[in-house]
C-alpha cells in the first residue's frame, strides 16, 4: 500500500506534489501543535486543580484542627458540608477527615463510606501533601490529602476529592475551539498551497507544453515565457539598430552582437563579462523558474536559427547535389559501394538510380580499390578534398568509355563513415590531346621523312640490283647459276623484310594510342625507337650508347606512348648537339647516353646528351607547352609538354639536370608493377 502511494506520488505531477506535499506538512504542523497545546492545557489545568485542591484541604484542615482534638463530629460534618457545597462545589466531588489512625472520623457521603477510599491515599510523616488519582463508580477524581498537625504531631487528615470532568470539559471546549482554528487555518493553506502550486508551475508546465510543441517540430508557437525584460525602456535606449531592441520573447543578455556603451557585444556565453557590468543585467529577473524558461526560450530560438541554417544548408547541398553538372557518388568508406548519386550520374554513366545503388564504384571504371582507401586515407589527415584518379577510364552501360578525374572527400552520410566522389568528364579533352599527341607523331615522322627514305632507298637498290642482273642475264640469253640465282633470290628477300619493317615500326610509331595500361618492359619502347631513329643519328655522326638493364620489372604503361616520350627526349637531345655545332665549338663528343635501371620499386630512364645545355634558371619552365629554347620554326614547344602529361598519366615523374654548356639528362621514373 505505502509503495503504490509512492509510486502514485511519483507519477503525479509537480503542482500535485507541491500541493500534497504542502498540505501534508501544514496537517503534521497543526497536529503537532495540538498534541503540545493539549499536553500544554492538561499539564496546566490539572497543575491548578492540585493547587485549589491544596487550598482547600489547608483551609479545612486549619478549621478542623480543635473540632478533632475535641472530637467534635457535628461540627467538623458541618465545617466539610460547608466546604463541599461553598463556592467550589462544582469542583469538589467529597471531602472526608480522618484521625491519626486514618480513621473515618466525617465525610460529606450520603450514603455509606465508599469501601475503594478507606486507606487509599495515606500521607507518610515525611510529607506535607500528596495527590492521587483515583477512579471512584467510573469517575476518574484526584485525591488531596493534607495532613491536620498539632504542633509537631499530625492529628488526622483532610482528603479532597476533585472531580477530573471538569477538567476534561475545560479541555474538550478548548480543543473545540482549537480544532475550528487549525480547520479553518488548514483550510486557509489548502487554499494558499492550491494556488501557490499552480503558480509556480505554471511557467514550467508552459515549458512542457512548449518543450511537446517543439518535440513535435512545431517551432512556431506562441507561449507566455517571455522575459518582460525590454533594456530600450530600462536604458531609454534610441539604437533601433540593435539586435535586442524591440524584442522581449528572450533577455537581451542572450542576444548576439548586442549594442551598447562598449560597442558591439560579443555573442553568447562569451559576453559574459560584459553582461556583468550593465546595469540591466544586474536587475534582471531573479526568479529561478522564470530564468530557467528564458533560458529556455534561449535555447529554442538558437535550435529554430540552427534549424533555419541547416535546412538552408540542406538546400544549398541538395541543389549543389541534385543540379550539379558533374556525376556525384556518395560512397561507403569500407567497401565502396554506392549509396546515392546525383542526376548527373545517371546521366553520364547511363543508369538509372537504382541500377547505380548498390553497385561498387570500381565497377564502373579502371579505379583501383587500393587507390581509393589511399586517398581516402589522406583526405582524412589533410582535412580537404584529394585526387583518387586522373584519366581513369569509365564505362557506360551502352558500352561507351569516357575519361574523368576523380576527387574523394571523406563524410558522414546516415550514421556511416562515407566518402563523396566527384568525378569530371575529361573525355573531349583526352580526345584533343591525343589528337595532339598523334599531331606532334605525324610532325616528327614529317621530320624524319628524309632519312626514312634514305633508309629505306637501301633495301630497295638492293632489290633493283638484282632485279637488273637477272635482266640482264635473261637478254643475253645465259643461264644464271643455281648457286648465284639462289643468293640473288635471298639477298632480295632479305631486303625486302628490312622495308616491311621499317614501315612495320613507322606504322606502329605513328599509331594513334589510349590510355589502357598493360605491363610494359621499358626497354622496349627505348630499342624500337633506336631502331628507327638510330641510324639517322649515326649518320649526323651522333653517337648513340646504351646501357641497359635486363632485369629490371615492368610499369604500367602504354608502349606506344612510352616510345613517344623517348622519342621527343632523343630528338631534343639531337637538337641540342646540333646547336651546339652551330655554335662553332669544337667538340667530337657527340654522345647521346640511354640508361634504364631500377631502384626502390621504380623503374628508371635516363637520356643524357653532351648538347648545348639549358640555363638553370629556365628549368622551371622547359615543361611548359609552347615553351622552346629552339630558333623560331624549328619547334612549338609541345614535345617536353605532351611528354610531361603521358608520365604524370601513368604515376611517372620526369626531372632535368641541366647546366649551360655542359649538357642535359632527362630522368623519367615509373612505380614498378606488382
Amino acid at each position: 500500500m505505502v509503495r503504490r502511494l509512492i509510486n502514485s506520488l511519483k507519477n503525479t505531477n509537480l503542482k500535485n506534489k507541491i500541493f500534497f506535499f504542502t498540505t501534508t506538512v501544514i496537517l503534521l504542523i497543526s497536529v503537532l501543535i495540538a498534541l503540545f497545546t493539549r499536553w500544554v492545557l492538561i499539564s496546566s489545568l490539572t497543575s491548578e486543580l492540585k493547587e485549589r485542591g491544596l487550598g482547600i484541604g489547608h483551609s479545612i484542615a486549619e478549621s478542623s484542627r480543635g473540632y478533632i482534638l475535641t472530637e467534635d463530629i457535628p461540627e467538623l460534618i458541618s465545617l466539610i458540608f460547608d466546604a463541599r457545597l461553598g463556592v467550589r462545589k462544582h469542583l469538589m466531588g467529597y471531602v472526608y477527615i480522618t484521625d491519626k489512625q486514618d480513621k473515618i472520623l466525617a465525610h460529606t457521603f450520603t450514603t455509606d463510606f465508599p469501601a475503594e477510599l478507606l486507606n487509599v491515599n495515606p500521607v507518610g510523616p515525611e510529607k506535607s501533601y500528596d495527590v492521587k488519582l483515583l477512579r471512584l463508580d467510573g469517575k476518574y477524581v484526584y485525591d488531596v490529602v493534607v495532613p491536620v498537625t498539632e504542633g509537631i504531631y499530625r492529628i488526622g487528615s483532610v482528603h479532597v476529592g476533585l472531580k477530573k470532568q471538569h477538567i476534561d470539559q475545560l479541555i474538550g471546549k478548548l480543543r473545540t475551539t482549537f480544532l475550528g482554528f487549525v480547520s479553518a487555518v488548514t483550510i486557509l493553506f489548502f487554499i494558499i498551497s492550491h494556488h501557490l502550486s499552480k503558480y509556480i508551475t505554471r511557467p514550467i508546465t508552459e515549458l512542457i507544453k512548449v518543450s511537446d510543441e517543439i518535440s513535435r517540430g512545431n517551432f512556431d508557437i506562441t507561449h507566455t515565457l517571455s522575459s518582460q525584460i525590454k533594456c530600450w525602456e530600462y536604458e531609454r535606449c534610441r539604437q533601433t539598430d540593435c539586435p535586442a531592441y524591440g524584442r522581449d520573447d528572450i533577455p537581451c543578455w542572450y542576444v548576439d552582437g548586442t549594442l551598447g556603451a562598449g560597442g558591439v557585444a560579443d555573442k553568447f556565453p562569451d559576453k559574459q563579462e560584459q553582461c556583468d557590468k550593465c546595469s540591466v543585467y544586474c536587475t534582471g529577473v531573479k526568479d529561478e523558474v522564470r530564468q530557467l524558461s528564458n533560458s529556455f526560450m534561449n535555447m529554442t530560438n538558437r535550435i529554430m536559427d540552427s534549424q533555419a541554417k541547416l535546412k538552408d544548408s540542406d538546400n544549398k547541398y541538395r541543389s549543389l547535389f541534385a543540379g550539379g553538372p558533374n556525376p556525384i557518388f556518395v560512397l561507403d568508406r569500407e567497401t565502396l559501394s554506392i549509396l546515392s548519386a546525383n542526376p548527373s550520374a545517371e546521366e553520364t554513366y547511363e543508369y538509372t538510380k537504382e541500377e547505380l545503388i548498390g553497385k561498387i564504384f570500381t565497377d564502373l571504371g579502371s579505379l583501383e580499390l587500393d587507390k581509393v582507401h589511399q586517398a581516402d586515407f589522406q583526405a582524412q589527415h589533410a582535412g580537404k578534398i584529394t585526387t583518387v584518379g586522373s584519366k581513369v577510364q569509365c564505362k557506360k552501360k551502352g558500352g561507351g568509355l569516357l575519361y574523368v578525374n576523380v576527387h574523394a572527400c571523406p563524410v558522414r552520410y546516415q550514421d556511416k563513415d562515407a566518402l563523396i566522389l566527384a568525378t569530371t568528364d575529361i573525355t573531349e579533352m583526352v580526345e584533343k590531346d591525343n589528337q595532339l599527341i598523334q599531331a606532334s607523331k605525324m610532325t616528327t615522322l614529317g621530320e624524319m621523312s628524309a632519312g626514312i627514305a634514305h633508309e629505306l632507298n637501301q633495301p630497295l637498290n638492293a632489290i633493283k640490283m638484282g632485279n637488273e642482273f637477272i635482266e640482264m642475264m635473261i637478254e643475253k640469253k645465259e643461264k644464271i647459276p643455281d648457286k648465284d640465282l639462289l643468293q640473288i633470290v635471298r639477298e632480295v628477300s632479305s631486303q625486302v623484310d628490312r622495308a616491311v619493317d621499317i614501315i612495320r615500326r613507322l606504322r606502329d610509331f605513328g599509331r594513334k594510342a589510349d590510355f589502357t595500361k598493360e605491363k610494359v618492359n621499358i626497354n622496349k619502347p627505348v630499342q624500337d625507337v633506336i631502331d628507327i631513329i638510330g641510324r639517322q643519328l649515326r649518320l649526323q655522326n651522333i653517337d648513340i650508347q646504351l646501357k641497359i638493364d635486363d632485369d629490371i620489372p615492368p610499369i604500367l604503361a602504354h608502349r606506344n606512348r612510352i616510345e613517344q616520350v623517348i622519342f621527343n627526349l632523343i630528338t631534343n637531345a639531337r637538337d641540342a648537339i646540333n646547336q651546339k655545332l652551330e655554335t662553332g665549338v669544337p667538340d667530337d663528343d657527340n654522345r647521346i647516353l640511354i640508361e634504364t635501371y631500377a631502384r626502390d620499386d621504380q623503374v628508371l630512364v635516363a637520356v643524357s646528351d653532351t648538347g648545348i645545355g639549358i640555363d638553370i634558371a629556365l628549368n622551371e619552365r622547359i615543361f611548359e607547352a609552347f615553351f622552346t629554347t629552339k630558333k623560331m620554326g624549328e619547334g612549338m614547344g609541345l614535345g617536353l609538354s605532351i611528354s610531361s602529361g603521358i608520365v604524370e598519366d601513368y604515376g611517372g615523374k620526369i626531372n632535368i639536370e641541366s647546366f649551360q654548356g655542359q649538357g642535359t639528362t632527362f630522368r623519367l621514373s615509373f612505380p614498378a608493377a606488382t
